[in-house]
């Protein structure tokens, strides 16, 4: 019998499947350690959890678990609309952003076409372009941040896609307002940017890139509600763009795509505002307390603004085996040409502890 290959679009033969981090119970499984015992620090997860209004709210919606959810997400797009100071059409919602960069590449995409982002940019934006047969122009980093002048210079007539991810996963720095007004000032009008702003809660001084979309740009903005709000389990995220690029982004939209549970916790998590400050609050004393213990131990680092740390450990793999043994998973980062590297989240002082002692360890029998 032929090869089901010889019958499938010939591009997805060599597409690369993204690789989560590796989960608690299967660490537990192989390391012989109770669930309870092994510290997760390798997927950008709020170690505090949902707040508790939005579980209420999610308990509260189970309920009517038998009906399908609001298939357009009424009330949590006005309610991000307000927030936002945009209209409700400028919403659209997605079974975490990362199924809005999907509708991305379905809208615009195809073979021929080409997707220009950093090297070392979240990888998904490759995964996305060798979906859709496109091709993805990765630019060299400037000091492990994105060079948006060699961005821009690397557009050409083919290109219809620009991704930046800001802050970026997995190096956590931060591109300027100044050098991001100055390349939306030289981006061709028929070019799409899109601005990745998973981590945006982060930051003490985000810059403005909604205002893009007011204008009437050719922009879409990412945002989730996976980290700061701590609802990655559900999948939940949301872009904003203006109403005629939000028209075509609803045609590569499933009906029904955001279940019911995970729009009635993000709506209420959008109003704990408590909970957002503690979660930061706890991120940029973690974050402090892990680059203060990696210069300590003679190791470099990128200085984050996000709620994770990429640190230079030798051999990026062996260490991350060597810490699974511990109970500790980070991230080793291989698969984004960081083969010395691994990426360790932000985790609450008992977890960054435990993650700093087993890290000694590893790296003094080494």
């Amino acid at each position: 019998m032929d090869s089901i290959w010889d019958q499938a679009n010939p591009h997805l033969r060599d597409l690369a499947l993204y690789q989560p981090g590796k989960p608690i119970e299967e660490t537990a499984r192989e390391s012989g350690l109770r669930v309870d015992q092994i510290c997760k620090l390798a997927s950008n997860e709020n170690p505090l959890g949902p707040s508790h209004r939005a579980r209420a709210a999610m308990h509260d919606a189970l309920a009517g678990a038998n009906l399908y959810p609001d298939g357009g997400g009424f009330y949590l797009s006005a309610a991000l609309a307000d927030k936002l100071k945009v209209a409700p059409e400028n919403i659209i919602l997605g079974n975490g952003s990362n199924e809005i960069i999907e509708f991305i590449g379905h809208a615009f995409l195809r073979l021929g076409a080409e997707l220009v982002t950093s090297e070392n940019a979240f990888i998904a934006y490759r995964l996305v372009a060798s979906l859709f047969g496109a091709t993805a122009i990765e630019v060299a980093d400037r000091e492990y941040r994105f060079d948006l002048d060699a961005v821009r210079q690397a557009i050409t007539p083919r290109t219809r896609l620009v991704f930046i991810a800001n802050p970026n996963n997995p190096t956590g720095t931060l591109v300027s307002q100044e050098a991001i007004d100055r390349f939306m000032a030289g981006v061709p009008n028929d070019v799409v940017v899109v601005f990745d702003e998973a981590y945006f809660e982060y930051l003490d001084d985000p810059p403005d890139t909604v205002r893009f979309v007011r204008e009437g740009r050719n922009v879409v903005v990412l945002r989730t509600f996976s980290k700061i709000h701590a609802l990655a389990n559900v999948r939940i995220g949301y872009g904003i763009a203006r109403p005629e690029l939000i028209r075509v982004l609803q045609k590569a939209r499933e009906p029904f795509n955001t279940n019911g549970v995970a729009q009635a916790g993000a709506l209420a998590a959008l109003t704990d505002e408590a909970h957002q400050a503690e979660s930061k609050r706890i991120t940029d004393e973690g974050r402090k307390y892990l680059e203060h213990e990696f210069a300590a131990l003679g190791l470099s680092y990128v200085p984050s603004v996000a709620n994770f740390v990429l640190v230079r450990v030798g051999d990026g793999k062996a260490v991350f085996k060597a810490l699974l043994r511990h109970g500790v998973i980070v991230r080793a980062l291989g698969g984004y040409k960081f083969p010395e590297w691994v990426r360790i989240t932000v985790g609450t002082m008992e977890q960054n502890r435990k993650c700093i002692a087993a890290l000694r360890e590893v790296l003094s029998a080494a």
